[in-house]
């Protein structure tokens, strides 16, 4: 009898704990709870942490994340409105915040992501279709940075921007919200992960860079060969003027030395008359040393002062 008792004792205490089990349910302080009964919810949300009952059997708890969660778009091809295609990389932080609305709505968060992927790439497409691409890239106007003379011959200004990247930012996060409150959901946060051309684009705006860096170098080849010319042409100037006065110079101090020596040799041969008939004789040989050689012909008169001392040795 004790044995069985027991045993009875045991299944009793077995069937209440699952019961209880049954009748009980832990809310997560990161979490939030719909109970629902036969497919209806019951009640309002469960907000607050802590152990709560329901009837077993007959409620069943639905279990939604309270905290923060992470919406990563997919990057999608849009045009501006300057009909500039581009690829456009968004995510977004959003949150449950009425959890009946939502379970009404959505039933589960897969869904929610869905519907999430319709209004945001929705919104997104129609406010960069509103916009020129400068619009969406950049966030403030400023004033550019110099790049030197290459960059004041590509265009350092930069188109005035009214609305900008962080203006567009915040309209789509409006009107998203605008639709997602009635899921019970509110975007906390939406911003631009990545804007860039498509591929098309990109190998035409990167060949129109490099047509204009060619452009830029050939000029700047072509005016530093027009200097290299002209610095050659002074060059070669100052060097033909430079061998000129050195030649001048030379021929005076040339000049100036003959003139010494013959006025030593006067000095020396004007003493006597045999002394200037030795000078006039020596200044006939350097004459005819100067004068002839084996293919010289010259005709002179028997007269000729040059003939003189040819006559002689005749």
């Amino acid at each position: 009898m004790d044995n069985k008792k027991s045993i009875i004792v045991l299944v009793l205490g077995a069937i209440a704990l699952f019961l209880l089990s049954q009748a009980t349910y832990i809310v997560d302080e990161t979490e939030q709870v719909v109970v629902t009964q036969f497919g209806k919810p019951v009640g309002n949300a469960i907000t607050t942490p802590g152990m709560k009952f329901k009837v077993p059997f007959i409620q069943t708890t639905h279990y939604f994340d309270k905290r923060y969660l992470e919406w990563d778009g997919d990057p999608n091809q849009v045009p501006t409105k300057d009909k500039k295609f581009i690829f456009v990389d968004t995510y977004a932080r959003w949150q449950i915040t009425d959890p009946l609305q939502f379970y009404k709505r959505m039933t589960n968060e897969r869904s929610a992501y869905s519907r999430l992927d319709d209004i945001l790439d929705g919104e997104t497409r129609n406010y960069i279709a509103k916009h020129n691409i400068e619009e969406a890239v950049r966030s403030s106007n400023r004033t550019p940075v110099s790049a030197g003379i290459a960059g004041e011959m590509i265009g350092d200004s930069l188109t005035t921007i009214h609305v900008g990247r962080d203006k567009i930012q915040e309209m789509i996060q409006i009107a998203s919200n605008e639709q997602a409150k009635e899921l019970g959901i509110a975007i906390l946060d939406f911003r631009f992960k990545r804007i860039n051309y498509v591929e098309e684009v990109q190998t035409q705006v990167y060949e129109r860079m490099k047509s204009e860096r060619h452009r830029i170098a050939d000029k700047f080849k072509s005016e530093g060969q027009g200097e290299a010319s002209r610095i050659n042409g002074e060059k070669d100037r100052e060097l033909k003027t430079i061998v000129s006065e050195a030649y001048k110079t030379a021929e005076e101090i040339k000049g100036k030395a003959d003139a010494e020596a013959a006025s030593i040799y006067a000095l020396a041969y004007n003493k006597t008359s045999q002394s200037r008939q030795l000078y006039s004789f020596l200044k006939s040989m350097e004459a005819y040393e100067q004068t002839f050689d084996n293919q010289t012909h010259i005709i002179l008169s028997t007269d000729s002062e040059f003939y003189k001392y040819l006559k002689g040795m005749d």
